[in-house]
């Protein structure tokens, strides 16, 4: 299952599978359960988790850098229901957050996404970086006579 496929779904609770999209909506599966069912976009409002990103002292850092900070982690992963435990374990785990704009009910749902996210296999890391590595490996020892549109749209995406 790929990172970039999962999703959270407005008005209902845990990780969703993007499975397939039609114009009013969203075809999902549970992660939890494996339930599959329609979303309609009338209703829900659907965030990818590639998108959502998580208030620092510094600049704002993707959710990939929160979720691998604690998979690096030695420190046991606290109850989600303890909002003084999981804010005590993310000042360990992840110092630079900004605690002040980051609520403990956010920091609660990104360690039950962890826990639903590693029970399912899902390896945490961006499709972007994937991208790239591919296109960088692929264009090492080879001449490209013809310029490769997926690459080209990447590069106009990123210069805007």
């Amino acid at each position: 299952m790929e990172y970039g496929k999962i999703i959270s779904v407005t008005g209902l609770g845990g990780l969703y599978e993007l499975v397939g999209s039609k114009k009013d909506g969203a075809i999902v599966r549970s992660l939890e359960d494996k339930s599959t069912k329609f979303v309609a976009s009338r209703v829900h409002n659907f965030s990818h988790l590639e998108s959502i990103e998580v208030y620092t002292v510094r600049d704002n850092v993707n959710l990939v850098d929160v979720l691998t900070a604690m998979e690096n982690s030695t420190e046991p992963l606290p109850s989600d229901k303890d909002g003084s435990a999981v804010k005590a374990y993310f000042q360990k785990v992840y110092p630079d957050m900004d605690f002040e704009r980051v609520y403990a009910s956010d920091m609660k749902k990104m360690v039950k996404w962890f826990s639903v996210l590693k029970a399912n296999n899902v390896e945490i890391k961006l499709s972007q970086q994937e991208e790239e590595g591919e296109s960088e490996e692929s264009a090492e020892g080879v001449e490209v006579t013809e310029p490769d549109t997926q690459v080209a749209g990447v590069e106009k995406t990123e210069g805007q």
